[in-house]
C-alpha cells in the first residue's frame, strides 16, 4: 500500500520529510521536467504498478482472442454500442445530457454522410479510434485542434464566453469548483505558462525512456492540472487518453475508459486533489496508481462482457434449427444476423445492413422476413429506416 505524502504531513511530520527524501532519491524514481506548484513532479514505479502493467498486457491478448471469435456484424454492433456508452458517459461526467438514441442517430447519419448535428464532432472523433487513424499530438496547436473538433461547437452553443479566447488556449484565469462552488483547483495562468507547461507535458508524453502507460497517466494528470480551457478539459483529456490507449492496446479498450472513470469518480477526482496538494511535494504516484487501476478494471470488465456475449451468441445459435425454416441455410443465416443484432446492438440491424450481409434484393429480404416466426421477430422504424431483431425472452423459451 502506497502511503500518500499528504497523509504523512498531518500525521507524522518527521517521517513525512524522510519519506519524501527517500522517494525522491530512490534509484528507480522517475523525475519529470514539470513543476507542480514549486515542486518537481516525480513518481515511483512500485511493484504494484509493475504487476498491473503485466496484467494489462495479458488482458490485451485475451481481449484480442475473444474479439476475433465474434462474427464481423456482431463485432461492429458491439463496437458501436461501446462507442455510444463511452460518449454518453464522458458527457455525463461533465453534467452534459446526451441520449443513446441521438448518438446512435449520428452514427447512422455518418454512414450515409448526412449533415453534422449536435455531438457530431465527439462521435466522429471517437469513431476514428477503432479505425486506428493517427491523430497528431505533438504540439499545443494539435491539442487545440482536437478540442475544436471534439467539443468546440457544443461549448460555443451552450455559452459563447467559454470558448478559448487566447492565442491557443485561454487568456484569463479559471478554476475547478465543487458542487457548492468551493474552489478545488485553479488552472495555470497566464497563457504563456499554460503553453510552456503543455509543451513540457507533451515532451514527457513522447519520452520513450518511460513506459507508455505511465506516460499516458502522467499526461492525463498534467492536462487536468494545467486546465488549458475554460470548459471541455475533462472530455478532451479523456478522449486523448482513450486515443493513446487505443494505439497501444486493442482499439476497443479506448471505448471503455469513461465508463470505468464514472464508476470510480470519487477516486478519480480525489487523485487529482491529492497530487495538486503542495504537501504531496510533486509526487504523482497516487494518480498513476489510480489511473492504471482504472485501465486494468476497464479491461477486466471488457473481457467479461465479451465472454458473456460470446457465450450467449453460441447458445442462441444452437436454437436456430428449432425455429420455423431454421433448417434452411438461407433462413438460418438471416436468423443468425438477427440474433447478433439482438445481443450486440441497441437498435437492431437495419434493412441496408441485412441486404449487404445477405447479398440479396430488397424484395427477397422482404419475402424472407415474412416467412419468419412473427411471434419473435421485432421490427422498428428509426429515422425512416427499418431495423430488426429477435425477442430474446421469447427465443429463450423455445
Amino acid at each position: 500500500m502506497y502511503t500518500e505524502l499528504a497523509k504523512l504531513f498531518y500525521s507524522d511530520k518527521e517521517n513525512y520529510k524522510r519519506t519524501f527524501e527517500t522517494r525522491f532519491n530512490d534509484p528507480e524514481v522517475v523525475r519529470l521536467d514539470f513543476k507542480i506548484g514549486e515542486n518537481q513532479a516525480f513518481f515511483l514505479p512500485i511493484p504494484e504498478l509493475l504487476r498491473s502493467l503485466a496484467e494489462i498486457r495479458k488482458l490485451d491478448k485475451n481481449i484480442y482472442i475473444l474479439k476475433s471469435s465474434l462474427p464481423s456484424v456482431a463485432l461492429g454492433q458491439f463496437i458501436n454500442r461501446c462507442l455510444v456508452d463511452e460518449i454518453e458517459l464522458t458527457n455525463d461526467i461533465e453534467g452534459i445530457r446526451s441520449t443513446r438514441r441521438e448518438l446512435n442517430d449520428i452514427l447512422a447519419d455518418m454512414e450515409i454522410k448526412n449533415t453534422p448535428k449536435r455531438f457530431w464532432g465527439i462521435v466522429h472523433k471517437y469513431s476514428l479510434l477503432i479505425r486506428q487513424e493517427t491523430i497528431q499530438l505533438q504540439t499545443c496547436l494539435d491539442i487545440r485542434n482536437i478540442y475544436d473538433e471534439l467539443v468546440y461547437a457544443e461549448i460555443a452553443a451552450d455559452d459563447h464566453k467559454n470558448i478559448p479566447d487566447g492565442e491557443i488556449f485561454r487568456k484569463s484565469s479559471t478554476s475547478v469548483t465543487s458542487g457548492t462552488q468551493k474552489e478545488i483547483h485553479r488552472g495555470l495562468y497566464p497563457e504563456s505558462k499554460i503553453i510552456s507547461s503543455m509543451e513540457k507535458a507533451l515532451l514527457i508524453l513522447h519520452d520513450e525512456k518511460i513506459d507508455i502507460f505511465f506516460r499516458i497517466a502522467a499526461f492525463h494528470y498534467f492536462f487536468g492540472y494545467i486546465h488549458p480551457f475554460y470548459d471541455g478539459n475533462g472530455r478532451t483529456s479523456r478522449f486523448i487518453s482513450s486515443y493513446l490507449l487505443s494505439q497501444e492496446l486493442e482499439p476497443l479498450v479506448g471505448y471503455r475508459l469513461s465508463y470505468t472513470v464514472r464508476e470510480n469518480l470519487k477516486s478519480y477526482y480525489r487523485a487529482f486533489e491529492v497530487c495538486n496538494n503542495p504537501t504531496s511535494m510533486g509526487d504523482i504516484t497516487p494518480f498513476i496508481i489510480m489511473f492504471i487501476n482504472i485501465v486494468e478494471e476497464s479491461m477486466v470488465l471488457l473481457e467479461e462482457a465479451l465472454k458473456r456475449k460470446k457465450g450467449e451468441y453460441d447458445i442462441y445459435c444452437e436454437l436456430i434449427p428449432k425455429l420455423h425454416k431454421g433448417g434452411d441455410t438461407k433462413f438460418a443465416k438471416l436468423y443468425n444476423l438477427l440474433i447478433q443484432a439482438s445481443l450486440f446492438s441497441d437498435e437492431g440491424i437495419s434493412t441496408r445492413k441485412l441486404l449487404k450481409a445477405l447479398k440479396i434484393s430488397r424484395q427477397t429480404l422482404r419475402n424472407r422476413l415474412k416467412e419468419l416466426d412473427s411471434s419473435i421477430l421485432v421490427e422498428n422504424s428509426i429515422s425512416g429506416e427499418k431495423f430488426y431483431h429477435l425477442d430474446i425472452t421469447k427465443l429463450s423459451a423455445i
